[in-house]
């Protein structure tokens, strides 16, 4: 397991990679031109906001709420009808 504060120390493509290959992506949203993906990274959520080949990599204050957290994607989830 990666220290948080260890992961923001690593270089923005490092924890990218990091991220596209032990995260578990939860939900797609856009905002203002950027698409924007919640991940799921060692017990903590994360945002990468991609837009014209950048990439933004946020995380979550301590104190931020799970529903703070997933409202904004809560239009772009799909739920199955079968649940």
């Amino acid at each position: 397991m990666l220290e948080h504060s260890l992961f923001h120390k690593l270089p923005p493509r490092n924890q990218a990679e990091l991220l596209e290959q032990k995260g578990i992506a939860l939900a797609h949203r856009n905002h203002k031109g950027w698409a924007i993906t919640l991940f799921s990274f060692e017990n903590r959520f994360m945002e990468v906001w991609a837009k014209m080949g950048v990439e933004v990599i946020g995380s979550f204050h301590a104190a931020a709420t799970y529903m703070d957290i997933i409202e904004p994607y809560v239009p772009e989830l799909q739920v199955p009808e079968s649940a």
